[in-house]
């Protein structure tokens, strides 16, 4: 297969996870293997374009012009990969002046020349913003060893290595960390081909660098690296085929653009259907690859619908809230007399201008407290990996909106902290520490009663079963208007920790519909979220075909 097909099937694969870069990296891979262009037998083979070189510098040595520097004369040997006839294997510091700025640090100044470093060429360009200056001394100094010319090529050599970048501009600058590439002579050079191949290995170099915390490659790992050397004239036609398949990728690239600003106006709109709509059927109009709207954001959307009350119609024969509301302040206070139930105290009134947003007229809003029985954090004993005792479920265990039975811990049921800890079928359990990511996420518990308990970077919320439906509220503290409003304001650091606490907790701000509604709802959710979860596995194995699809096709190139 040739190259051109492989961009003909570009829509074949557009879907596989970057495929424009996978492109521009077969392009230069091509280009330096010499497969991008044919040979031609009437070219200089390289073998006379080195010597002419080594004829050239040896003439600047004699007359003192550069330096004799030390590269490794035994031969390269079998080891590098078969080139095409009239290519040959050499070191970069035999085919050019290979040297390196300043490792020191000279005093900057108001006025002077810049210094470049390795930040200054990481887009991929000669960048003079934000480069320190230093005097005319100092810049002389630093040029003697190592003064830039136009034409040259530069290549970071610490951090962040790589990123070469052809100098255009005769400005005089100076660089420190910097490797630089200058030409013998500029009759027998192809710039821009040494470019190719610096930006084709920069990722094998940083994987060969040394260093720790900080990686670097030194001058001399530079000048003895390989390099394959074409013929001049077939180093040229090398460049303008790049140039030509880098501006197609180029296009690709806007089209893609082009198309994805299309969908994100196409998903607006079709968020707002499935707003007006938000049924199995517009949910599966939402997947199509025309709108590419991502899964998790139509979750967001589920739950948002949700809390707003337009995920499933009012029943005007529905208890309204307000009903049950006065009902549940009844059961608390008899709970709290009878069973010696202690719901949260010094909980705030709530009042209008503290609602989150819109709700149906048959809905009220209520702080967490005002409907909890209980609200308490689990407990702090150490726990361990025998399964035999009882499970301890940890922040890590709450993802997705869902609490997970994976890499649990446990402890001795006869802790001090049991029975009282022990869960309760829909407990919800919310996490109030650690990253500012973490902190707030809410799943809620499905096991039997008594059988598991939770640590004490958990807080629980216990509802009265009866009169609220848990998962209602798993539903509402998941939602996004819940993390944006009720729990981000409040979130303080502390010792390097988001924490966020029980006495906030309970002051939160929930919806409260009728009975009948709460669980209508869910059953909505979990419809739609099932849905999610189906049409998430499709894409992704649409996604993988493509990338297979992809792989396969690179595959054949490169055999």
């Amino acid at each position: 297969m040739k190259l051109e097909t492989f961009f003909e099937k570009f829509d074949q694969f557009a879907d596989a996870p970057d495929a424009v870069a996978k492109m521009r990296e077969l392009v230069l891979e091509f280009a330096v293997q010499g497969k991008l262009v044919p040979q031609d037998p009437n070219d200089e083979p390289a073998a006379e374009l080195i010597a002419r070189i080594e004829n050239t510098k040896e003439e600047q040595i004699r007359q003192r012009m550069i330096k004799r520097v030390a590269v490794d004369p035994n031969p390269i040997g079998d080891a590098c990969e078969s080139l095409p006839p009239g290519w040959l294997w050499t070191r970069l510091g035999n085919t050019f002046d290979v040297r390196d700025g300043t490792h020191d640090t000279p005093k900057y100044t108001i006025e002077g020349f810049p210094l470049i470093t390795s930040k200054n060429i990481s887009s991929g360009s000669l960048l003079f913003d934000g480069a320190s200056l230093i005097s005319e001394v100092d810049h002389r100094q630093i040029s003697e060893r190592s003064r830039v010319d136009r034409g040259d090529i530069l290549f970071a050599m610490i951090g962040s290595i790589g990123n070469p970048v052809i100098v255009d501009t005769d400005r005089e600058f100076s660089i420190k960390n910097v490797a630089l590439f200058k030409f013998y002579a500029a009759a027998d050079s192809e710039p821009r081909f040494l470019l190719l191949y610096l930006k084709h290995v920069a990722e094998e170099m940083k994987a060969k660098a040394a260093g720790g915390v900080q990686s670097f490659v030194s001058l001399g790992f530079l000048r003895n690296y390989l390099f394959p050397l074409p013929p001049l004239a077939e180093q040229r036609r090398i460049v303008a085929k790049v140039d030509e398949l880098m501006a197609l990728c180029d296009r690709l690239e806007a089209q893609q653009q082009e198309r994805e600003a299309r969908h994100a106006v196409l998903a607006r709109a079709s968020l707002a259907r499935f707003a007006d709509a938000p049924n199995p059927a517009t949910l599966r109009f939402l997947f199509h690859p025309s709108y590419a709207i991502s899964p998790a954001d139509l979750r967001k959307v589920i739950l948002t619908l949700a809390v707003q009350g337009k995920l499933v119609p009012q029943d005007p024969n529905d208890e309204p809230a307000d009903e049950l509301v006065a009902r549940l302040e009844q059961e608390r206070a008899r709970m709290a007399s009878e069973q010696g139930v202690r719901p949260p105290k010094n909980v705030p009134q709530l009042t209008a201008d503290s609602y989150p947003h819109d709700i149906p007229e048959s809905w009220q809003w209520r702080r967490i407290g005002h409907l909890a029985l209980v609200i308490d954090y689990g407990t702090s004993q150490k726990a361990d990996n025998d399964s035999s005792k009882v499970p301890v479920y940890r922040m890590g265990n709450i993802v997705g909106g869902r609490l997970v039975n994976e890499n649990l811990k446990y402890v001795d049921a006869s802790i001090d902290d049991l029975p009282g800890l022990y869960l309760k079928t829909d407990d919800i359990l919310f996490n109030r520490t650690n990253s500012y990511e973490l902190v707030g996420k809410a799943g809620i518990y499905t096991g039997p009663d008594d059988t598991a308990t939770f640590a004490s970077y958990l807080i629980r919320v216990r509802l009265p079963k009866t009169l609220l439906f848990p998962p209602f509220y798993s539903v509402a503290m998941n939602a996004p208007y819940y993390r944006q409003t009720q729990i981000e304001p409040e979130v303080v650091q502390q010792c390097g920790q988001a924490n966020f606490n029980g006495t906030k907790l309970a002051s939160t701000v929930v919806p409260v519909p009728p009975l009948a509604e709460q669980r209508r709802i869910v059953a909505k959710v979990d419809q739609l979220m099932a849905l999610v979860d189906e049409l998430e596995t499709q894409l992704g194995v649409s996604r993988a075909t493509a990338a297979n699809l992809l792989s396969a096709l690179v595959a054949e190139l490169t055999t």
